[in-house]
């Protein structure tokens, strides 16, 4: 735990919330480097997984001629990378007790973690994801109509006309609302019902008092998750396989100096 964190003095449902830095948020980001690199070949296969799980999403998109979902798909990625990243919560916590790792150890807490209410939580990741897809769509018909059938007229539409501009504006807008959303209820819930046995409602609630409790060093957080995922957008998802697993092993990090011990 961070010498610099302090405990809030009101306590809800059991669960204890510190107050964090900025600091806290960058000693987490190294922490997270650390265990990316003890982990390497685990971290990897995950962050290339869901890296190759958004090209062949594109070129699907691309195949059947819906280019202008393209772009709101790579953003979505951020709605639900918290479950894939509960690999990743399994490995730095391995890495933190001095545990063996292994790919049977991990799938296997994986599996103790559904169990519970972590599917429940799933089910609220993707129904924002497929909101998301939808405003994202109707907001595209309503800019463009179906004129945009490839991606070279998708892109020149956007950055040569002012409806395009008004277009990428006003999508950001909505989609980092969405996003900030979605980061409340979930930064920290992920991380506890994967690491203890409690409801999805507790787990959402207590990540809303965590980011509001430590706004300012979450918003700093959610502003970096941001950037390293347009960053693997531009890259062509080729910035998952880093940047995902140094995220999810952030996120424990976090999660562990936020949250008091059960």
């Amino acid at each position: 735990m961070s010498g610099k964190a302090q405990a809030e003095p009101t306590k809800k449902a059991g669960i204890e919330i510190h107050v964090v830095t900025i600091n806290d948020v960058l000693e987490a980001l190294a922490a997270g480097m650390r265990d990316m690199r003890k982990g390497f070949r685990f971290s990897a296969v995950i962050g290339l997984f869901l890296a190759a799980g958004g090209w062949m999403l594109a070129l699907l998109l691309i195949r059947f001629d819906l280019p202008y979902l393209v772009y709101p798909l790579a953003m979505a990625f951020a709605l639900i990378s918290p479950f894939i990243a509960t690999g990743l919560y399994e490995i730095s916590r391995r890495i933190e007790k001095e545990e063996v790792l292994s790919w049977g150890a991990i799938f296997g807490s994986i599996r103790n973690a559904t169990r519970r209410d972590m599917g429940w939580m799933a089910l609220v990741t993707a129904f924002s994801f497929v909101i998301w897809m939808d405003i994202a769509a109707m907001m595209t018909f309503g800019f463009f109509g179906l004129s945009a059938k490839s991606v070279t007229v998708f892109v020149d539409q956007i950055f040569s006309t002012p409806s395009g501009i008004a277009f990428l504006l006003l999508g950001n807008a909505v989609g980092a609302s969405i996003a900030l959303t979605v980061f409340s209820l979930t930064v920290i819930s992920f991380p506890i019902l994967f690491d203890r046995d409690i409801d999805f409602v507790t787990a959402m609630i207590t990540s809303v008092r965590t980011v509001l409790a430590n706004t300012k060093p979450m918003l700093v957080w959610f502003a970096i998750i941001g950037f390293l995922t347009a960053i693997s957008f531009l890259s062509l998802f080729v910035g998952l396989i880093f940047f995902f697993p140094l995220l999810g092993h952030a996120t424990w990090h976090i999660y562990r100096r936020a949250i008091a011990p059960a």
